[in-house]
């Protein structure tokens, strides 16, 4: 019998008035715009109300993108105050810095650990941060609340780079207990216009989901 996880944010949260706030952050071109639309499609799926924004930075290859996706039965805003997230996925690394103060005490980060390096770095300007996940770390109380891993990696053995984001939504997924299917089903409605990508997609959700189950367990 497989060992089960007490989620972090169980599907009951909802009924309590409780909304689930996620934070997107990454750079152009990582697919952090389409892990936001493939939450909303799974909110629905779940028959709740969800808002996402993209609320800083340029949708164009290589700025800072941040998103916000909001799940509960009632979301009236689309917007993540300091302390308040109960996620953040942290598409490149140094990302996962910038953004960290937005998580409550009891959030958990996950973080690709792909280092994108932003201009003043290229310019020679600034040194790209060593031990970035150590760093966070060791600012928690419970080291158990970030969770790193090669995310691109793992997108590239299941069939094509492009499916980072995904992966990365494959380690969140481990901790709530929305049903796989309805990710499945997700991840199909988000790529039906590309419908022959949707089993590379998701082998990419699964890699992920293995990855941080066994996090979990250790």
């Amino acid at each position: 019998m497989d060992k089960q996880i007490e989620p972090v944010f169980p599907i009951r949260s909802f009924e309590d008035g409780r909304v689930l706030s996620i934070v997107l952050a990454g750079v152009g071109g990582q697919g952090t715009l389409i892990a936001g639309k493939l939450l909303g499609i799974l909110a629905l799926k779940l028959g709740l109300d969800v808002k996402v924004s993209e609320v800083h930075g340029m949708s164009q290859r290589g700025g800072s993108v941040i998103t916000y996706v909001r799940i509960g039965k009632k979301v009236y805003s689309p917007i993540i105050d300091e302390r308040t997230a109960d996620f953040c996925l942290a598409f490149e690394s140094l990302e996962s810095l910038r953004w960290a103060g937005l998580l409550k005490n009891s959030g958990r980060m996950i973080i690709n650990t792909q280092q994108i390096a932003p201009l003043p770095v290229l310019m020679g300007q600034l040194d790209y941060p060593d031990a970035i996940s150590d760093s966070l770390c060791g600012a928690c109380a419970n080291p158990s609340t970030v969770l790193s891993l090669d995310a691109l990696s793992m997108a590239k053995e299941a069939g094509s780079a492009k499916a980072t984001n995904i992966v990365l939504l494959g380690a969140l997924s481990v901790f709530s207990d929305f049903p796989e299917e309805l990710w499945h089903d997700s991840i199909k409605e988000a790529f039906a216009q590309k419908p022959a990508t949707v089993p590379m997609n998701i082998k990419a959700f699964e890699m992920g989901r293995d990855f941080a189950r066994t996090f979990m367990y250790n």
